[in-house]
């Protein structure tokens, strides 16, 4: 009992030593403390950080240190199952030994890889959308192959707007022949056609000027004779 108590001690002062700006103690009985993990930076300055929490039983290293994830930034909750699992594992392959300071640089390993993983998860995504915008590109300029099924419905399509487009060019027509008045229609409709002759005659001073020069004196007409007509036969005539 002695023995753990001195590595306790032990342990806990290289820890301080070590993370001096991330070591923060909780209690000293039972001995609880907390060390904050942060990743290396990513290529857009992304990190990702975990804050854990350990506490030393009566019988350690000769069992396990209780541990949690404290408090994360930035992870997603398979990496903080992932981390949980990763320090069961060293916490089992290194009974027996003083180990937070192994489990702590495993940990650390693991956020690098997260920050890589979401470097590369980004670099994916980014060539998605460019193959995307390749894609669309091509659509824009290539159009849509044709295919017999594509082009039935394109047809079966184009068929029914041209048949609408004529149904209403019909129903226009039939309403504009529906509007439309016969003559007989605007005279009842309209009084005013029935003296308009009249007040136009009214209007010109009830006289009409002949201009007789248009006409010329039968005198100077040259009328052919009947008999001058080839084809005249007096015996026609009197068979009448």
């Amino acid at each position: 009992m002695a023995d753990c108590s001195e590595e306790q001690r032990n342990e806990r002062e290289a820890l301080e030593s070590i993370y001096p700006d991330s070591f923060t103690v909780l209690s000293e009985n039972p001995t609880s403390f907390t060390i904050t993990v942060t990743s290396e930076a990513g290529e857009n300055d992304e990190t990702v950080q975990a804050t854990l929490k350990f506490t030393y039983g009566e019988k350690y290293p000769d069992e396990t240190p209780l541990y949690e994830i404290f408090s994360q930034e930035n992870l997603e909750d398979n990496d903080v199952t992932d981390i949980l699992n990763l320090l069961a594992q060293q916490a089992e392959e290194n009974l027996g030994m003083v180990m937070i300071f192994t489990l702590v640089s495993a940990v650390q390993e693991k956020l690098n890889e997260i920050v890589d993983q979401i470097k590369t998860r980004q670099e994916e995504e980014k060539k998605q959308k460019e193959r995307e915008a390749e894609e669309a590109e091509k659509l824009c300029f290539h159009g849509t192959p044709v295919t017999i099924e594509n082009f039935l419905s394109w047809k079966a399509k184009f068929d029914a707007e041209l048949l609408e487009i004529k149904r209403k060019k019909m129903k226009e027509e039939e309403q504009s022949g529906k509007n439309k008045l016969s003559g007989k229609q605007l005279f009842e409709t309209d009084h005013n056609l029935d003296t308009s002759d009249i007040q136009f005659l009214e209007e010109a001073g009830n006289s009409v000027e002949v201009d007789e020069s248009l006409f010329q004196e039968m005198d100077d007409l040259e009328l052919d004779d009947e008999e001058d007509d080839p084809d005249y036969n007096a015996v026609d005539l009197d068979s009448d």
